[in-house]
Parts: C-alpha cells; sequence; structure tokens
C-alpha cells in the first residue's frame, strides 16, 4: 500500500501526468492508423527513456501502451482496414454496423469496450503480481532456464503460419545474443577483433530497425498500390450502450477471461484473444447468424479480450520478467534500459515502479475512455494523417535517439542493416515475435543454463529431477510435439 501512495503522489507532478495522457494520445493516434501500432511508438521513444527518471518513462509508455491498445479499433470500425494486429475481428461487425448507419454506435461500444477490458485486468494484474512473484522468486537457475524457454517455445509453436520459420526466428535471435562478450565468462565470440562488435548489437538498434524501420519501409511501399480510402458519414455524440451492455453481460464477462488468459501466455497478447474471442463468442451464440451483419455482441467480444489482454500480459513481465506480448517485450527493454533487472525481485526491489506501472495504466485507461468520448467525433480526423510526413518523422526521431543513446554512428549502421532484416523477415514469413523475444531473452536463457549445469557439478538431468523445471520443460516439448502428432499433415509443414 505504501508504494501504491508512492506512485500517486508521483502523479501530483503535472509532468509525469502530462507525459501518461500524451502517451495515451499518441499511442492511440498510431493505434487507429493502419500498418502503425502503440508498440511503434515505444520502439521510437525507447532511446529518450535511457535520460528519463524511471517512474516517469514508465507512466508515459504505459500511456501509449493503453492509449495504442484502445486506438486501434478506429481503423476497424471507419474504414474496414485494422488499426491493428490486434483489432482483426473487429471489422467483421464494427464496420458492417458502419456501412449500415450506425457509426455512432459503434464507436460508442467500442469505447466501453476497451475500458471495461482495461480497467479490470490492470487490477487484476495489482493483486495476481505480489503472489506469484513470492512464488517465483523461490526459483533458482534450472527454473528460469525452463521459463524462458517454454516461453519462446510457446511463441514458437503457436506463430502464425509454419512452426518451422518460428523456430527460425528463435535461432537467430538466439545467435545474435552470441555476439560479444561471454556472460559469464567475459570471453569475447563471433567479435572478429572488431571493437564494436565486441559490446554486442544494441538493443534499441535491434528492436528498432527489425520493428519500426522495417514496418514503415513495407507499409509504405505497399500504401502506394493501395487506392486512399475515405470516410464520409456523420457521427453524432457519445452514447452510452447500458442497455446493449445488460444484454451481452455474458458475453463480456467470457471476453474479458479469455482476454486475461490468452494475455497472461507468454507472445500471445491482444491478436490472438481479439480472433478467439470472436469465436467463442459466435459460437456460444443463439443466434450465430447475426455475426458479421453488424451485431453488438460481435462488437463487444473481440474489443473487451484485446483490452483485457493488458493486464494479462503485464502479470508476467512484473512477476517472473517474461514479456506477455510485443509491446511488453518493448517494457521489458525500458527497464533494461534503465538498469533494472525484471523478475520476481522487482516487486521487492522496486515497489514503487511497479506500483507506477499499475496506476499509470489505470489513469492511461481513464484518459483514453475521456478522449474517446469527448473527441468522438473527431476520430476519422486521426485516419487523414499524412503518411508521407508521418514515417518520415518517425524515422528521424529514431536513428536520432539510437545515436544520442550509444554516441556512434556504428548502432546508427546497425539500425539499417536489422531494417533490412526485418524486411526479409517479413517477405520469408518468419514472424518476428520468435526473433524479437528470443533476443531479449537469450542473455537470461544463458546465464541460468550455465550457472545450473555449474551448480549441478554438470549433471544436465538436473533440470529434470527439479519438480517445478520439469513440469515446464515437459509442457514447452510437448507443445513442439503435440501438433505434430495430431495432424500428419503437420509432420510436413511444421
Amino acid at each position: 500500500m505504501a508504494s501504491f501512495m508512492a506512485a500517486l503522489v508521483n502523479f501530483l507532478n503535472p509532468m509525469t501526468l502530462l507525459l501518461t495522457f500524451a502517451g495515451c494520445l499518441v499511442g492511440m493516434v498510431l493505434g487507429a492508423v493502419p500498418g502503425l501500432a502503440g508498440g511503434t511508438a515505444i520502439t521510437v521513444l525507447l532511446p529518450m527513456t535511457y535520460a528519463m527518471d524511471p517512474l516517469m518513462a514508465m507512466a508515459m509508455l504505459m500511456g501509449i501502451y493503453v492509449g495504442g491498445e484502445s486506438g486501434g479499433y478506429i481503423g476497424s470500425i471507419l474504414l474496414g482496414i485494422p488499426g491493428t494486429a490486434s483489432n482483426v475481428a473487429t471489422v467483421y461487425d464494427g464496420y458492417e454496423m458502419t456501412k449500415k448507419g450506425q457509426v455512432t454506435r459503434a464507436l460508442s461500444i467500442a469505447t466501453i469496450s476497451n475500458f471495461m477490458g482495461t480497467l479490470p485486468s490492470l487490477l487484476i494484474a495489482m493483486v495476481a503480481c505480489p503472489v506469484i512473484a513470492s512464488l517465483a522468486v523461490k526459483m533458482g537457475p534450472w527454473e528460469y532456464f525452463s521459463l524462458a524457454f517454454m516461453a519462446i517455445t510457446l511463441v514458437v509453436t503457436l506463430s502464425r503460419g509454419n512452426m518451422l520459420r518460428g523456430f527460425i526466428g528463435a535461432a537467430l535471435g538466439l545467435l545474435l545474443t552470441q555476439i560479444g562478450y561471454s556472460p559469464i565468462s567475459a570471453t569475447p565470440r563471433f567479435s572478429f577483433g572488431n571493437y564494436y562488435l565486441s559490446g554486442g548489437f544494441s538493443l534499441l538498434a535491434v528492436l528498432i530497425g527489425v520493428f519500426a524501420g522495417s514496418m514503415i519501409m513495407i507499409t509504405y511501399a505497399n500504401a502506394k498500390k493501395e487506392k486512399p480510402v475515405k470516410f464520409d458519414q456523420k457521427i453524432e455524440k457519445f452514447k452510452f450502450p447500458g442497455q446493449a451492455i445488460i444484454q451481452n453481460a455474458v458475453t463480456i464477462v467470457r471476453s474479458f477471461f479469455i482476454g486475461l488468459f490468452i494475455g497472461f501466455l507468454p507472445g500471445m497478447g491482444p491478436s490472438l484473444s481479439n480472433v478467439v474471442s470472436y469465436s467463442t463468442a459466435k459460437t456460444a451464440s443463439k443466434h450465430p447468424e447475426e455475426f458479421g451483419t453488424g451485431c453488438d455482441e460481435g462488437l463487444f467480444a473481440p474489443e473487451v479480450a484485446n483490452n483485457a489482454s493488458i493486464g494479462g500480459a503485464i502479470i508476467p513481465m512484473v512477476a517472473l520478467g517474461i514479456p506477455g506480448d510485443g509491446t511488453t517485450v518493448l517494457l521489458l527493454s525500458a527497464l533494461t534500459i534503465q538498469g533494472i533487472n525484471a523478475g520476481p525481485l522487482l516487486q521487492k526491489n522496486n515497489p514503487t515502479l511497479v506500483s507506477m506501472i499499475f496506476v499509470a495504466g489505470i489513469l492511461a485507461a481513464l484518459f483514453a475512455l475521456v478522449i474517446q468520448i469527448a473527441g468522438i467525433r473527431l476520430l476519422p480526423q486521426i485516419l487523414k494523417v499524412p503518411y508521407h510526413y508521418l514515417y518520415p518523422a518517425i524515422l528521424i526521431i529514431s536513428f536520432m535517439g539510437v545515436y544520442a543513446s550509444n554516441t556512434n554512428m556504428f548502432a546508427v549502421f546497425s539500425i539499417l542493416g536489422f531494417t533490412l532484416l526485418g524486411i526479409w523477415l517479413a517477405y520469408a514469413e518468419i514472424p518476428i515475435t520468435p526473433f524479437v523475444l528470443s533476443y531479449v531473452l537469450g542473455t537470461t536463457l544463458e546465464t541460468n543454463f550455465r550457472n545450473a549445469i555449474s551448480y549441478a557439478g554438470g549433471d544436465w538431468t538436473s533440470f529434470f529431477k527439479r519438480p517445478v523445471s520439469c513440469v515446464m520443460l515437459l509442457f514447452a516439448i510437448g507443445s513442439v510435439l503435440l501438433p505434430l502428432i495430431k495432424s500428419p499433415k503437420g509432420r510436413a509443414t511444421s
């Protein structure tokens, strides 16, 4: 409670409050623009957080996170183009409502759905994190290795498309972590006598190149082939959908827990919960034929779920140091940049920072609600942001930020290299999430593996002799083998 009050006191500083509000607004704008996302803003602004107070930095980044997830429905409903991958299922009924002239109702339902997903999930996360962390703090290097291994494996096995491509992405990420000095023996590896390579690649350069750089280049290239879509309907004042909430209460509660659970699974996040919740709602509905025609239930389900996954994803990040989705990978990176070690001891060593994460998320949810209600008529203007100005600005800020934090041109050239790598990954259909997660967790994986082997006197079977470690390893192995056993076709494609 003391740390929670300390976090609230920090928001008496107008700058902290302003950064959270500004982060929410920026995240919402980028989340609404098809092709961009709140994660892009976090990636671009990560270098700035290097010189910021950690509490202010996390307040701003949480504002972007919540704002990005809350703004994704705008493009889906108004244009039929998902603002982010987290809002694919929102298009099915949201855009149909727009075509039927019910755009105000669609926007009102989505706004309330986002808030009903975000706020309770963060409150649950606030209660769950200390409990999980108190259990996790008793784990040794065996369990930490197995946990990181399981997280990477789950992301790979649930990757869209060919499982083999997911493993290739994870392997590339782990391979890049081997460049530089060994984390235990400080032996130089794959540096080839180069001074810059001896320190490895900057985490900022990797994230900005693979996420922002490649995304902008690919989106800009594809945008030239597409005809601009215009929105010309009239939007009225926000109307609270009270009756619709009561009628769809079961769907809302079910979708909330689906989003919370999927968000908790490492690497899954809102994009999966959005689709799974919609499919579940359609299957459980007494009138499944109405889905896809512009029904309220088909809009409540995906929008509640994708925002409920925010709290779910925060739980493993804070309690275990394992990111729950792609955006929490970036938040975890922000903590690393600040020199803060995430994991079970985070709550004990930095209680005010942890409380700040939750308080900032709750305030950002309130800010997003107020902005979307008060500015409902202005939402179409977000979609008119000129891309040819926005993209160069993002790239310039990215390059300047990385140079300022590393003070050498090698980091800048690294961005170009990882931009090309990100483009290749996209066209080779190799998922980026396993690559980035492996890169972020690679050092943790190696350090705990070598420590565990050292403590056990070289006995690698010690990983299976400890119950918790054994269960996690068997779960990871089972997640790989199960799809191959269930489907003969999977043997050929996976």
